[in-house]
């Protein structure tokens, strides 16, 4: 028998993306709730209980709100909000991080899906800690460039919008309060003592990613070596020549995709590393059905490569 899958919040940019990833697939079943009564509690909460696995494509206090009706003990969840990503009971939905991931994702039925620029952060810092080369203790900077898409409905018509404010055009620096809700995550998962100093950037693009961590005083062989040694044989994380294909770096470079590519650059004991990938792909819903693909025992990249 398929598997039945149920999308709260298909109305959304994450549910939307997950739903096209799906939609032809003929290993699964999609359960889709009438649109007259899309916000009706009584019927999303029987669909919520009728699905093997259900994505939470909601904001945090409705993502919350849902994950509690869920009372079907068959039910697995995917939540895509902030809401559980540091929350005792849910396992942090990144495989190629190590075996364990992994495995705790394929067994888990209460599984948070990471923040897109969580992930492009996470994807970098995350091994270099792990093997020591970079201690837990080290002042991590980071900025990280994204397509308007993240930013949901409203952003997006913002952006799309014939009479926008021209200053669009440029690129907007945001979060200056240095208190972006993916920062929890971003050392929690990583095991630093402190905080990183955080910088996310929106430019006028649609969709695609570049997530930058700033090395100062680790050479760029190294820590390409032990990112090359962590992510051999990943299939949706990889890791390009030392240096990368070219001298520059466009963050559109994976839009469309759903995989993601960390370049190391620099010179001497000056190092950046950037994660490339779309900011919707593995940086949301790709990443989403990745982790369906693993919980409900479908080849891993099923549907994305």
């Amino acid at each position: 028998m398929k598997p039945k899958i149920y999308i709260d919040g298909k109305e959304g940019t994450t549910g939307l993306q997950i739903y096209d990833r799906l939609g032809t697939r003929e290993d699964i079943e999609l359960l889709l709730i009438d649109e007259s009564v899309r916000k009706d509690p009584e019927a999303r909460r029987e669909l919520l209980n009728e699905a093997d696995l259900v994505f939470l494509c909601l904001p945090d206090a409705a993502a919350a709100e849902a994950a509690e009706m869920v009372v079907n003990p068959h039910t697995r969840v995917i939540d895509a909000s902030t809401v559980h990503r540091t929350a005792p009971g849910w396992d942090y939905g990144f495989a190629e991080l190590s075996a364990a991931h992994r495995e705790a994702i394929a067994h888990s039925r209460r599984v948070a899906n990471p923040g897109c620029h969580a992930t492009g952060f996470i994807s970098s810092v995350f091994p270099l800690v792990e093997a020591g080369v970079v201690p837990a203790g080290f002042a991590f900077t980071c900025s990280s460039l994204t397509g308007y898409t993240g930013g949901g409905k409203k952003l997006i018509a913002e952006y799309e919008d014939t009479n926008r404010d021209p200053r669009h055009r440029s690129h907007r620096i945001y979060g200056l309060t240095l208190t972006h809700k993916h920062l929890p995550e971003m050392q929690y998962v990583c095991g630093l003592e402190q905080a990183p100093v955080f910088v996310p950037i929106l430019g006028d693009f649609p969709q695609g990613m570049a997530t930058t961590v700033y090395l100062p005083g680790y050479a760029p062989a190294r820590i390409h070596e032990a990112l090359a040694a962590h992510y051999a044989g990943q299939r949706l994380v990889t890791v390009a020549p030392l240096g990368g294909a070219e001298p520059v770096i466009y963050a559109s470079t994976k839009a469309g995709g759903n995989d993601l590519e960390l370049i190391v650059t620099g010179s001497g004991k000056q190092t950046i590393v950037t994660a490339l990938f779309d900011n919707l792909g593995k940086g949301a819903s790709g990443a989403a059905v990745q982790n369906m693909n693993l919980m409900l025992g479908f080849a891993e990249t099923a549907g994305l490569l």
